[in-house]
């Protein structure tokens, strides 16, 4: 490899360094914001999740906007579920993405004791078959509230790993989670516009955390379908599974109730990737359409407008009615 590139995965790799302009009064909030959260991790783990709870349903209340986009895509995803039963999930996805800012602050601070007293990693086997035979991996989910507690279940399971991201906007938040990330992972995190990192740990029998349902590029997407809705869905989980000779290995965080928490690690996709691009980009949509309504259909992220690139002539349905 030559010294540019190596220069560049380097650069890749390497956290952000704090910057005096951080403790800014414009950021101010955001550190005030995490100071709270910092103090309210203190109370008990149950207390923690019931407050979490509340306030995502005064959330609910308060905006009215994100509750039309949840029950929009609710309407899309369970299309013979009753109204009642698709508000029953409304409510109860609300209640959950509450809970989940009090779940990422319990994944931050909270001790290894704490944490593995209220949850267990299934499924492990499958993940360590395919890092025996040294292959790299990408560690498929999705986009759920449980998604911070969810990998630092996998860490304390002692399975190291790069996670993918995309840069904060709010500089405070980019430096922060690059470190609460790194500490927890034992692995630095990897942008997801550089390809040459993240294609190099995977060729050198790394595991990269990977959850391609919110990153949406037109210019190297298809559509296929997703809850029964043909959507623009990313091409890339098979491009980097065939350019860094890496397994595809599922795996869903979830909440079970009364503060227990559970991480299903599936086997690894057989035959992936294959001769076909959009088959292979519908697969994926398959895998996690099957563990959103197996394992926790109210935890996933339906806040996000997932729906909201679709073929030329499809109705926006997150239009606000006249």
């Amino acid at each position: 490899m030559g010294s540019l590139a190596a220069l560049t995965i380097v650069k890749a790799m390497t956290p952000p360094a704090f910057r005096p302009a951080l403790l800014a009064p414009r950021h101010w909030p955001v550190w005030i914001g995490l100071g709270l959260l910092r103090l309210l991790h203190l109370l008990p783990l149950r207390v923690q999740l019931e407050l979490g709870e509340g306030l995502g349903s005064l959330v609910s209340r308060l905006l009215p906007g994100r509750r039309r986009i949840v029950a929009a895509n609710l309407k899309v995803a369970f299309p013979n579920a009753t109204h009642e039963e698709r508000q029953q999930l409304l409510h109860a996805h609300f209640r959950a993405l509450g809970r989940g800012g009090f779940e990422a602050a319990i994944a931050w601070w909270s001790s290894d004791a704490r944490i593995a007293s209220c949850g267990l990693v299934e499924g492990l086997e499958h993940l360590r078959a395919v890092q025996d035979k040294g292959q790299g991996v990408l560690l498929l989910t999705g986009h759920f509230t449980t998604l911070e507690l969810g990998a630092r279940f996998l860490a304390l399971a002692g399975v190291e790993f790069h996670a993918m991201y995309r840069p904060y906007e709010n500089p405070v938040m980019d430096y922060l989670m690059h470190h609460w990330r790194q500490r927890r992972s034992k692995l630095p995190a990897l942008p997801r516009e550089e390809l040459r990192p993240l294609v190099r740990a995977l060729r050198e029998g790394r595991a990269v955390w990977y959850a391609p349902d919110q990153t949406l590029d037109l210019r190297i997407s298809v559509y296929v379908p997703f809850f029964g809705k043909q959507v623009a869905t990313i091409v890339a989980t098979s491009k980097l599974a065939a350019m860094g000779r890496a397994a595809v290995v599922p795996y869903f965080p979830v909440y079970l109730g009364g503060g227990r928490y559970r991480v299903v690690i599936e086997p690894a996709l057989a035959g992936f990737p294959g001769p076909d691009e959009v088959a292979d980009a519908a697969r994926i949509n398959a895998v996690l359409e099957a563990g959103i309504c197996r394992y926790a259909p109210a935890q996933y992220f339906w806040v996000h407008r997932r729906f909201k690139s679709l073929p030329p002539g499809e109705p926006d349905i997150y239009q606000k009615p006249l």
